[in-house]
């Protein structure tokens, strides 16, 4: 009998350190100029702080979610958490850059260990009837998480140093392990003679290294450079390697005949296709309320906190609502109002009001916050009990690879609109006429909205299924 009487307090923990990596997150992005300064280095090295963080983090958070659901999530959860603050700490006291990037990788591996056994603890602690509402109330930490960093980061930065953006999240990180300790009931026993699947382990980190560092780099290597043709190249032998070893590995890190669960496999490419999406509007909705519009940073970023301000209030309800209605009209309407949003955004120009892309972007912020809880409550509610670790971090990595694949996509679109519009190559490419900056802007988003109407396609499909599941789901392992 599962024990449900601390499930706020559970909810608290986990809130904890989904709302420490996030911010952490946020506040290192706007750094990277102040550490060039304070390191005397360059921006190619110092992006590293970041990129470093970044493919440590996703490669190894399917690795992690594995290892949660075979020793237990409370104690990987705790372990990163104690890493994640140890090497915060470390970050802070870094001589050089660097150790900077060498602390950051330490960090990431904690941070994959909050982050792929952080959903699953949630999952868990609540009765299968609310999942939907704690889902919700962590989409909330997330956006408060997005809305907090930047400010933060901005006054720490000015007003007491880089180092202090590190240090901030020592008594966070000590606090979400108390409440961990205090408040999450200890892990079931576990069962016995699992063994760690090593080599399936090495192979997935391999791909996904391959894959991210491929996007990440593409538009300023070249597509055609040969470091990315190599790249991709250990993404396709590595995965393909790696789908030959699960299948015959006799305790795989991914059971694969989980993705024939149609509910599970459908409702995580939705996902994937609708963060592509929104990298459109995270990588250029800044650059253009800076170029066309002129605004000064600060004044953008104020801007910016419209989508996910609408997305912390929406994200509680939705979850709320699919525990009552289901998720099915949900994440429809969800990805509905996303391609509105984001179709509303493009027809905004030099002379556009501001308030008609401020009402756009909330439009876009409640559409994700309506979509993503019962997604993410399905996915979760088709994996078996003892994959929760598994799903977690699959819904952790499709989200940052979707993100990484989108914002590849909408710098060629708009780069190449851009150069379309303006008869000419222009360097830098910033520099080019407002006109032709909005109009590749305006094409961009018309892109992302049809990329969020396409994530309809198989969220229905997924729909379909969870519903043709329903007479099973009152079986407990359903559940």
């Amino acid at each position: 009998m599962v024990d449900y009487s601390r499930k706020w307090w559970a909810l608290t923990a986990v809130g904890s350190g989904v709302l420490l990596s996030t911010i952490d997150g946020s506040i290192v992005n706007i750094s990277l100029n102040t550490l060039v300064d304070a390191f005397g280095s360059n921006l190619n090295v110092v992006e590293w702080v970041v990129l470093s963080y970044l493919l440590t983090l996703t490669c190894l958070l399917l690795m992690m979610g594995r290892l949660g659901d075979m020793i237990g999530k409370r104690r990987v959860y705790v372990a990163g958490f104690v890493i994640f603050t140890l090497a915060s700490a470390l970050c802070g006291i870094s001589p050089n850059v660097g150790m900077l990037i060498g602390f950051r990788v330490v960090q990431a591996v904690g941070a994959a260990m909050i982050q792929s056994a952080g959903p699953a603890l949630l999952v868990t602690a609540f009765p299968p009837s609310e999942r939907g509402t704690a889902l919700g109330a962590s989409g909330s930490f997330v956006a408060l998480g997005i809305l907090i960093g930047p400010a933060l980061g901005g006054i720490l930065l000015r007003y007491v140093g880089w180092e202090s953006i590190f240090y901030v999240n020592v008594p966070v990180g000590i606090v979400g392990i108390w409440l961990t300790l205090r408040y999450l009931s200890p892990d079931a026993r576990t069962a016995k003679g699992q063994v760690f699947d090593v080599g399936g382990s090495l192979l997935m980190m391999a791909s996904i290294f391959g894959l991210l560092l491929a996007l990440t780099e593409g538009p300023s290597w070249g597509w055609y450079d040969v470091r990315v043709l190599l790249l991709l190249g250990l993404f396709a032998l590595s995965g393909a390697a790696f789908l030959a070893w699960e299948l015959r590995f006799p305790q795989p890190m991914i059971n694969l005949r989980i993705f024939r669960s149609a509910a599970f496999s459908l409702n995580l490419l939705a996902g994937f296709i609708l963060f592509i999406g929104l990298a459109f509007n995270l990588l250029l909705t800044p650059l253009f309320l800076q170029l066309v519009y002129q605004f000064e940073l600060q004044q953008a970023g104020l801007y910016l906190m419209a989508l996910p301000l609408t997305l912390s209030l929406t994200s509680p309800i939705s979850g709320r609502l699919s525990d009552r209605i289901g998720p099915r009209l949900l994440t429809i309407g969800g990805l509905l109002g996303v391609a509105l949003g984001l179709g509303g955004l493009s027809f905004t120009s030099a002379n556009t009001p501001v308030i008609q892309m401020l009402a756009f972007l909330m439009v876009t912020g409640a559409g994700v916050g309506l979509f993503q809880s019962p997604n993410n409550s399905t996915v979760f509610g088709s994996a078996p009990p003892e994959a929760l670790g598994v799903a977690s971090g699959l819904l952790a990595v499709m989200r940052t690879l979707g993100q990484t694949a989108g914002i590849a996509v909408a710098g060629a679109v708009w780069s190449s609109r851009v150069l379309a519009l303006n008869g000419a190559p222009i360097e830098p490419i910033t520099a080019a006429p407002v006109a032709a900056l909005a109009g590749g802007f305006d094409t961009a988003m018309r892109v992302a909205a049809v990329l969020a109407l396409l994530a309809i396609i198989p969220s229905l499909a997924g729909g379909r299924a969870t519903s043709q599941r329903k007479p099973a789901a009152r079986h407990p392992v359903a559940e």
